[in-house]
């Protein structure tokens, strides 16, 4: 789904993935959004992609949580694949969509394929990401790691798990602006690891010789949201209104 504020004006572009479930027509309400911009100018343009086996393309099968890491593997292959159609077809149909000023995000496993993809080389200016987890040896097996939060359902294989996790890969992580949502109640992902994720990657920034409050975090102590994690219930607006902000200030400002 590609959406342009005017489809006349030279705009940048965030490239969105949904949760787990979902489909790219989730939350449209958060593209609108993006298309506004400051005092009715033009916004951004929302490019959103369906995961693997979600959408329009569906395998209802592959939506149980023990096939997570095949989704998330492929969808990370699939980046750069989307981003060559896209810079195709806007050569060819003259869509105006400044490639050079790219966003990226995701909620939930689309923020995990946004974390792991941010761990090699890429095009994108900044990220946010919603309810996800950039730990995921923490998640998967927190008691290993004096963790308190409940530990995940399902098992997978430690070598997938250590070869998808972006935690195990910030040395290649380039230092950007990133914006993290999460309810501390989150009952799908636990907020704890995540919240030693952002340990981390701050302080790979610091190494890095970048600026750690590059990472922000923003996190409530419950939502109303179903399980505290399917959108942000009665903050939607506020959450929304700081992801919008966000997108504007590193890819418009």
């Amino acid at each position: 789904m590609v959406a342009h504020p005017d489809w006349a004006t030279l705009r940048p572009a965030v490239l969105w993935f949904h949760g787990r479930t979902a489909s790219k027509e989730l939350d449209p309400g958060r593209y609108l959004r993006w298309l506004r911009g400051p005092d009715a100018e033009p916004g951004l343009a929302a490019i959103a992609v369906d995961l693997p086996f979600h959408g329009e393309r569906l395998d209802e099968r592959m939506h149980h949580p023990a096939h997570t890491l095949e989704i998330l593997e492929q969808a990370v292959t699939e980046v750069d694949e989307i981003v060559a159609s896209l810079r195709e077809t806007a050569l060819r149909e003259g869509w105006p969509i400044d490639l050079t000023r790219l966003g990226i995000g995701g909620m939930s496993l689309g923020g995990m394929v946004t974390l792991r993809r941010l761990c090699d080389p890429h095009p994108f200016r900044c990220a946010a990401v919603e309810g996800t987890a950039g730990w995921l040896e923490g998640m998967y097996y927190p008691g290993e790691h004096g963790l308190a939060s409940p530990p995940w359902p399902v098992d997978h294989p430690r070598e997938r798990v250590r070869r998808l996790d972006p935690a195990g890969h910030l040395t290649t992580f380039s230092p950007l602006p990133l914006l993290d949502l999460h309810s501390l109640a989150d009952e799908m992902v636990p907020f704890e690891p995540q919240a030693r994720f952002i340990e981390m990657l701050r302080g790979h920034y610091e190494r890095q010789g970048a600026d750690p409050s590059l990472v922000t975090l923003v996190t409530w102590p419950t939502t109303g949201a179903p399980r505290e994690h399917i959108g942000f219930g009665r903050v939607s607006n506020e959450a929304k209104t700081i992801q919008t902000d966000f997108f504007r200030r590193h890819l418009l400002g």
